[in-house]
């Protein structure tokens, strides 16, 4: 880090705590305090690696001079100390620049992620793959030991999926448990299936799609804040399971970003409440992600293409049933035994894919 990065960062982070609403925020509080306090620790350390420094200088210009003999072994010895505090000191600093970075890298990848899986094409077989898609993700959150929340779904009257959105998250801090998002990210894009329908006599292979995407969850009010008075928000009856309690009380939740024309809608819970926070927690992730692309876009001028990035149009992977293979077209390697992979046992090609990413 430059001293313009940590002096930038430091005067954020000052701000951001003179926010009367992170008070409320207590995991990004502390957060904030404690990478405080690590800034605090780099430019006291810096400010007396300076000094020694100067007087370093200042005993090299005695040196230099070469006049008084007896000041001259004074100034050899106090920059032979000076040297060993100095290197002391910039042993530190490197020590505590990996610590702060170890850090940061832990606190992004401990963050939730947000899963859309909508069906594409095929009609009623999208609908019934974008639901065994959904059966596969959870059967792997369940392997890794994460939570898992639905906030919206849609389905059809065949048992299958028109949407779903849910959230993601660890259930434990221990390491390699945490990344959820850094795990997930690369199953964004377009997911093609090839198999024989129950429905189809003749036995003809169908093809048919689903779409993922997937969302990195803002930590708190502190990564992503919304102006109230960019939204719209309206109330409107459930439908679904829950019996005549659902169409009596106006429990859904639709939110509208006024500014990007964003629709949100949760009807997933019986509580209005719980339905507003799920949509909300919908909203931010997507307004967070337009905002990175936008920022990323502005720096590069046009957006990288990355494995970890696949838009929606893009064909990634394709499941073909007759052949018991799946491919994943990114990186052109193939796995077989389809039956374990849609029970969750997706490990290997995530693992593939993250190596890909990172080389």
């Amino acid at each position: 880090m430059t001293q313009e990065e940590i002096d930038k960062e430091y005067q954020q982070i000052l701000e951001e705590l003179g926010d009367p609403e992170i008070v409320s925020d207590s995991e990004r509080f502390e957060g904030l305090l404690k990478r405080k306090s690590q800034l605090d620790r780099v430019l006291k350390e810096e400010a007396t690696l300076e000094e020694l420094k100067k007087q370093i200088a200042e005993n090299q210009a005695i040196l230099s001079a070469g006049e008084d003999q007896e000041l001259l072994s004074l100034a050899v010895e106090d920059s032979r100390i000076l040297r060993k505090r100095q290197k002391v000191l910039e042993d530190d600093l490197e020590s505590l620049f990996r610590e702060m970075e170890e850090v940061k890298k832990d606190s992004s990848l401990s963050s939730a992620a947000i899963i859309e899986i909508r069906a594409g094409v095929g009609g009623k077989e999208a609908a019934l793959f974008a639901d065994d898609l959904f059966s596969m993700y959870s059967s792997f959150a369940r392997l890794q030991n994460w939570q898992e929340k639905i906030l919206d779904s849609s389905s059809t009257e065949l048992g299958g999926l028109k949407e779903i959105i849910f959230e993601l998250r660890p259930s434990s801090k221990k390491q390699g448990e945490n990344d959820v998002f850094g795990k997930m990210k690369h199953e964004a894009g377009v997911h093609r299936v090839q198999r024989i329908p129950e429905t189809e006599k003749s036995g003809r292979v169908h093809t048919s799609t689903a779409t993922v995407a997937v969302f990195k969850k803002p930590r708190g009010t502190g990564d992503f804040k919304i102006n109230p008075g960019e939204m719209k928000i309206d109330f409107f009856n459930a439908t679904g399971p829950g019996g005549q309690n659902v169409n009596k009380r106006k429990t859904a939740v639709r939110i509208t970003h006024l500014p990007s024309g964003t629709v949100i809608t949760s009807r997933a819970e019986r509580s209005q409440l719980q339905n507003k926070e799920n949509a909300l927690a919908i909203l931010a992730a997507r307004l967070s992600e337009q905002k990175m692309l936008a920022e990323e876009a502005s720096l590069s001028g046009t957006r990288k293409s990355q494995i970890g990035w696949a838009k929606r149009a893009e064909k990634i992977r394709t499941y073909n049933f007759p052949q018991d293979r799946l491919t994943d077209h990114r990186i052109k390697k193939s796995w077989h035994h389809l039956e374990g992979i849609m029970e969750g046992k997706i490990a290997p090609i995530i693992d593939e894919l993250q190596k890909a990413d990172s080389e």
